[in-house]
């Protein structure tokens, strides 16, 4: 079936939550370097964490029709995100489950992203990701891919402290 017609469905609550929200660091951080002079505009989504994986999946796949319109579609995160195994002064270093995770995501981000999902499953997810509020961007990214028949593709690839994986992906 035709991308449109596997994600599509009634459309998820929008609104305002406060008078006033700052961006978030992992959208910022990336943004300034981008864009140093902050002269874009900027809509940063919430993570709903009660959502499955499949859920942000059909969320990236509903946001893909703004690429159309020229609007930068950013998920900012990191497919390994392990605080709590940083070694710290092991600059560049990857621990060897971290390179399976991130090998794995690579594989699915690259040929099938709409099976992102199915990560939850290797043997290590839980230690790659502990909490999955970094790894959810990677998933309305998959998507965006998906709903747009394409694939994504490695812009970074890279690893710090042995728990980080600084891995970015880029709909083509």
């Amino acid at each position: 079936a035709p991308p449109d017609t596997v994600y599509s469905r009634a459309p998820l609550w929008t609104g305002l939550v406060q008078d006033r929200w700052v961006i978030d660091h992992g959208t910022w951080s990336v943004l300034v370097h981008m864009f140093p002079e902050a002269n874009i505009p900027v809509l940063q989504l919430s993570i709903d964490a009660t959502k499955s994986f499949e859920e942000h999946v059909r969320i990236g796949a509903a946001l893909a029709p703004l690429r159309d319109k020229g609007i930068l579609i950013f998920g900012s995160g990191n497919i390994v995100h392990n605080l709590r195994a940083i070694e710290w002064g092991k600059d560049g270093y990857g621990a060897p489950y971290a390179h399976a995770f991130d090998d794995h995501v690579h594989g699915i981000m690259t040929t099938k992203p709409a099976d992102l999902p199915s990560v939850a499953a290797h043997s290590n997810y839980a230690q790659a990701v502990p909490t999955p509020d970094h790894f959810i961007p990677s998933l309305y990214i998959a998507g965006v891919a998906a709903a747009s028949s394409t694939t994504a593709s490695a812009l970074v690839r890279g690893y710090e402290y042995g728990s980080l994986s600084m891995t970015s992906y880029v709909v083509n």
